[in-house]
């Protein structure tokens, strides 16, 4: 997998992971200037990404440090210890990062919300209907002002944002 950080002298290694946990974090990654010498430029490219990826998946799945460190495996000792010290001490900031990130893809909370359950008896096109509809009014505040949402659902259509919201929630709880 990252078997390209075994090129990197064994005092460089953490340098270059700490660096790499810093991009992550909303910080300068790491510079191909400073590393150019131990890397061609697609080596580069590929050893970032991974090592971004590790980091991301180890924490973001929340693997167990066995785990986490049996996918590293098959790099020298020297490597393994350093991925491992790093992680370790800067889980919880990963964590965070990735957090916020997911949090940057909207800045809309929702601040309220109301319901009615209605029957419609009947339509123009039918005479006997007899369809439950829900009314869901949503208050979402977005950059500070507060927007009124109305939405109307049929019984399926309810299922279907229950079932999301309940995945939703799964998700969430997976995070904590």
């Amino acid at each position: 997998m990252m078997r390209l950080l075994e090129k990197l002298p064994p005092g460089r290694a953490l340098e270059f992971l700490h660096k790499t946990v810093d991009g992550i974090c909303g910080r300068a990654y790491p510079r191909y200037q400073d590393y150019g010498s131990i890397w061609s430029l697609s080596e580069w490219m590929e050893v970032l990404e991974e090592t971004m990826t590790y980091f991301k998946t180890a924490v973001g799945k929340n693997i167990s440090d066995e785990e986490a460190a049996q996918q590293i495996n098959e790099l020298n000792s020297d490597c393994q210890e350093a991925i491992a010290k790093c992680l370790k001490g800067r889980k919880e900031e990963i964590r965070n990062a990735l957090v916020e990130s997911v949090n940057a893809i909207s800045s809309a909370q929702l601040q309220d919300f109301d319901w009615q359950l209605k029957l419609a008896l009947s339509s123009d096109k039918i005479s006997m209907l007899q369809m439950p509809l829900l009314n869901l009014d949503l208050d979402v505040r977005e950059n500070g002002e507060i927007k009124p949402i109305s939405i109307e659902m049929n019984k399926e259509e309810l299922q279907n944002l229950i079932n999301a919201l309940e995945a939703a929630n799964k998700v969430v709880l997976q995070l904590k």
